[in-house]
């Protein structure tokens, strides 16, 4: 009984981490779907200058 129930939580918590995953990335395109063109541009290069990646 006890491995029955062992196997049903490691089954559970591996579809609710693909269900959480799937809704960060729909939240993601979302986001940036309805942002500025300009606006992601400026995040992009932001970030890289962050890292430390030359870009000009």
């Amino acid at each position: 009984m006890t491995a029955m129930t062992k196997a049903a939580a490691k089954t559970g918590s591996a579809a609710l981490s693909i269900v959480f995953v799937a809704l960060i990335g729909a939240t993601v395109l979302f986001v940036a779907g309805h942002a500025q063109s300009a606006t992601l541009h400026d995040a992009a290069h932001d970030m890289r200058h962050a890292t430390g990646f030359p870009c000009h």
